[in-house]
């Protein structure tokens, strides 16, 4: 994924993607390059618009919960954590199943 990332942060400074810009993100970050992974992500990445893939990747809303009355809040406190709890994972679901799908345009 951080051959991903590394791109979509130069897509995203305006810079070329490409072999050495892409490794020099990578070895900021303190990643280990492999030149393999760089060549083919960079290959796979000629031709794409990635304005439009990102505009394309499928987020799902998430609803947010409605607050509990003050008088309630004490007794409810277990409980709105319980929610709290399931929308952080419903939100990482959905960032997840959106990385997955960029990963798949990416390679």
């Amino acid at each position: 994924m951080e051959y991903v990332y590394a791109a979509l942060l130069l897509h995203s400074a305006g810079k070329e993607i490409n072999e050495e810009n892409l490794k020099a993100v990578l070895e900021a970050a303190g990643v280990e390059v492999d030149e393999a992974r760089v060549k083919a992500l960079v290959s796979a990445l000629e031709g794409i618009d990635i304005d439009e893939a990102i505009s394309k990747a499928a987020f799902a809303p998430v609803a947010a919960a409605p607050a509990p009355a003050a008088a309630e809040a004490t007794a409810e406190a277990g409980e709105e954590k319980k929610e709290e709890e399931k929308k952080e994972e419903e939100e990482e679901k959905a960032e997840e199943e959106a990385l997955e799908g960029l990963g798949a345009l990416f390679g």
